[in-house]
């Protein structure tokens, strides 16, 4: 007996330390929603195709799920295929929504040995029933064959019978009064990306914010001033990671920025996040980030920002790693950079999805 309650107690414990080792299949991080309010989606992908890579990852939208929108991912593309929806729903600042994204497709490369994270935000609409669930249909398509998670079990039974089930959610009913007009808890639902999804929230909506600019240090190369270096908490098994910042160019001559270091990773490089024909695109400036003389650019989620490939540690939250920022012109200077939760978005702004210059 005893040595079965040190069994459940360490199987509880890895949960925990481990939660992708604990669920062999595709599954939701928080698997409730509350009806009539936002959700944030954190799709778990614990392996491959029987040894085989993940290529796409492919998430089906159920009916009732509106206004949904994914997060940018670093080194995959996405694509979305919207359509209407079977009756209209009412949304923000009196808006009716007859349409929208259907299905979310990631373009990118999962190794079988590593688990991922795939984020989406959306809203469920008052239109669902309490105490139902909604199955999120997901094909992993590999290097070799795919995993196909769409089984939904019949209306009452379990999913834990099934070989390849749906992830799903479980729907509930709060009782909580509709934001205000005007009130910053949707100001999300206007960019182009949705940290822990514990109120059911999603996007900039509840979602933590990158350190204050008070809080981290201000740099300056020749004529350029950089303010608050920051970066995202990874996956225990991520090799990527993204830096941002502000650089202003207080100067008369343009420079740019071309590179570093980043003391956790072996390459550093500056890349541009942009939506292009619905589906959105990263590439790297070969030639680097220009900044004109009286200019301020921010480096931020879907826009410009630094790569940091090959790292050899996960980021967790709050940690400060060294690094540096090279200059065409001002040259190398050194910079620390802070490490705000997983899904942290700047402090302070809206999420407009755009490039401020």
């Amino acid at each position: 007996m005893k040595l079965n309650d040190h069994a459940v107690a360490l199987a509880a414990a890895l949960a925990v330390v481990a939660p992708c080792a604990a669920s062999a299949h595709v599954s939701f991080e928080r698997q409730e929603a509350a009806i009539g309010a936002p959700y944030k989606a954190i799709v778990r992908v614990p392996h491959g195709c029987e040894g085989s890579s993940t290529l796409r990852v492919r998430v089906k939208i159920p009916e009732g799920v509106i206004g949904v929108k994914p997060m940018p991912k670093p080194g995959w593309k996405i694509e979305t295929t919207r359509g209407p929806y079977a009756e209209s729903h009412p949304y923000y600042h009196g808006a009716t929504l007859t349409e929208g994204v259907r299905e979310i497709v990631w373009h990118g490369r999962l190794a079988d040995e590593h688990f991922d994270e795939f984020i989406f935000s959306g809203f469920m609409a008052k239109t669902l029933k309490e105490n139902t669930r909604l199955f999120f249909p997901t094909v992993q398509e590999c290097d070799q064959g795919e995993q196909a998670w769409v089984e939904i079990p019949e209306a009452g039974q379990p999913s834990r019978g099934l070989k390849f089930p749906a992830p799903g959610i479980r729907l509930i009913q709060v009782n909580a009064p509709p934001p205000a007009p005007g009130q910053a808890s949707h100001d999300h639902h206007h960019g182009h990306h949705g940290q822990h999804a514990q109120h059911a929230q999603h996007g900039g909506h509840g979602q933590p914010a990158a350190p204050e600019a008070g809080a981290s240090r201000t740099y300056k190369a020749g004529d350029l001033v950089i303010e608050g270096p920051w970066s995202r908490a990874t996956p225990p098994s991520a090799r990527v990671a993204a830096g941002f910042l502000k650089v202003t160019n207080t100067g008369k001559q343009s420079d740019r920025l071309v590179g570093g270091t980043f003391e956790a990773a072996k390459k550093i490089e500056v890349h541009e996040m942009s939506m292009i024909d619905n589906v959105m695109r990263m590439r790297q400036l070969a030639k680097g980030l220009e900044i004109k003389p009286g200019q301020t650019v921010e480096l931020k989620p879907s826009s410009y920002h630094l790569m940091f490939f090959d790292l050899d540690r996960s980021l967790k939250a709050d940690d400060v790693v060294k690094g540096t920022l090279r200059f065409e012109r001002a040259g190398t200077v050194a910079v620390e950079f802070r490490v705000a939760p997983l899904g942290a978005q700047p402090s302070g702004q809206k999420q407009d999805g755009g490039h401020k210059h």
